[in-house]
C-alpha cells in the first residue's frame, strides 16, 4: 500500500455554519460544495440553497465536511454516534503566536498557548461541532 494523503471528512449539523467558522476564524478556502439536490458541484453558496458536503483548504491542508444525515448513510460506522471527536487533528504550522493572538480574543473553546516537554508551542481549540483542532510550530 502506498498512502498519498489522508483529508479528514468531518461529520457535521451545517455546512454553512461550519464552512463561516472555518473561513472567519482559520483562513481556509471554500474549494468546493455539494446541494442539497446532490446534482452536481458549485465553487460558491447560493443563499436559496442548503448543501450536504463541502471542501476547504488552506495551503496543503484539505478538510471534508459532510453534513450528518448523508454522512451516516455513507459511513455506516457512524450510525448511533454523536457528532464531535475524542482525536484531535493536529496541524504543524508557520505563525502559530500570531494565530493564537488572534483567536484567543473571540468568543472560543480554546486552550492556553503553551511550550511543551517534546520542543512544540500548541493550542487546542474546538469548532463548531465539537471538533478538537490543535495548533503547533517548533520552538526556536
Amino acid at each position: 500500500m502506498k498512502a498519498n494523503k489522508l483529508t479528514p471528512n468531518f461529520e457535521v449539523e451545517n455546512i454553512k455554519q461550519t464552512v463561516a467558522f472555518y473561513t472567519e476564524n482559520l483562513g481556509f478556502k471554500l474549494v468546493m460544495a455539494v446541494p442539497e439536490s446532490q446534482d452536481g458541484i458549485e465553487q460558491t453558496f447560493a443563499e436559496n440553497k442548503e448543501y450536504v458536503y463541502a471542501m476547504m483548504q488552506k495551503d496543503n491542508v484539505e478538510l471534508m465536511f459532510q453534513r450528518s444525515d448523508t454522512f451516516k448513510n455513507d459511513v455506516v460506522f457512524s450510525k448511533n454516534l454523536p457528532v464531535g471527536a475524542t482525536v484531535s487533528f493536529y496541524m504543524d504550522i508557520e505563525g502559530l503566536k500570531e494565530l493564537y493572538e488572534t483567536l484567543k480574543n473571540r468568543n472560543l473553546q480554546i486552550t492556553e498557548l503553551k511550550t511543551t516537554w517534546y520542543g512544540m508551542q500548541e493550542f487546542y481549540v474546538k469548532d463548531v461541532n465539537g471538533y478538537i483542532l490543535g495548533f503547533a510550530e517548533k520552538t526556536e
